[in-house]
């Protein structure tokens, strides 16, 4: 994506602050929350960002490149994850498609796509024949992509994730979840540059816990 401005998603890139000036720039309930209760991550070695979204939300969209270009740069005992919500059964194949590119190591070539055809040539993608022609174009055979899209496992996996959703008590996106623990919002954090920022504050917060 080349929409949103390089020099907006460097400001993204910032040294983590001193202890006491983080403290001070970024307060809990405040700039973020604290979940009633810690949801389990995928890997307990990493500090894991979950990147709560949905293809057809317009804000998600606008998120994406920064999203992208600031997950990039992580170090390696961070674990970036993505879950698509499921509001209500028009999102589900969604879900699918996001969690099938997934199964199938496509996610680099296909997220960006299906996010460009609703937001940019305003496609009406919805149905499975729809997410077939994309995945299609990004070389993936259409019968393996009908395999894997009505698997029972990439079903599990998008039941994990509103399992997820509902732990993290998601009401929006983009948001994000850091460790399982902290939710951040653009409400809270005062826009995507911020989500980052707190982003990045949340994750130092638990490797100084890990040692």
């Amino acid at each position: 994506m080349t929409l949103f401005p390089r020099l907006l998603i460097a400001l993204c890139f910032f040294p983590v602050l001193g202890c006491c000036e983080t403290e001070a720039q970024f307060q809990l309930n405040v700039h973020y929350e604290l979940l009633p209760q810690t949801v389990r991550t995928t890997d307990s070695s990493k500090i894991e960002v979950n990147e709560l979204f949905s293809y057809h939300c317009g804000h998600c969209y606008n998120f994406q490149e920064m999203i992208h270009d600031w997950s990039q740069n992580l170090d390696e005992d961070v674990d970036f994850r993505r879950t698509h919500v499921v509001w209500n059964p028009s999102l589900e194949n969604y879900a699918k498609a996001y969690n099938t590119a997934l199964v199938l190591e496509v996610v680099d070539s296909v997220h960006e796509s299906i996010f460009e055809a609703i937001h940019i040539r305003k496609s009406d993608v919805k149905s499975e024949e729809d997410l077939r022609e994309i995945f299609s174009a990004s070389g993936v055979d259409e019968k393996r992509f009908e395999q894997v899209f009505n698997s029972f496992g990439v079903k599990s996996m998008v039941n994990q994730g509103q399992a997820r959703v509902r732990g993290y008590r998601t009401k929006g996106t983009p948001e994000l979840v850091i460790n399982g623990k902290y939710r951040v919002t653009t409400r809270l954090s005062g826009g995507f540059v911020n989500m980052l920022k707190v982003a990045n504050f949340l994750i130092e917060k638990e490797r100084l816990g890990k040692r």
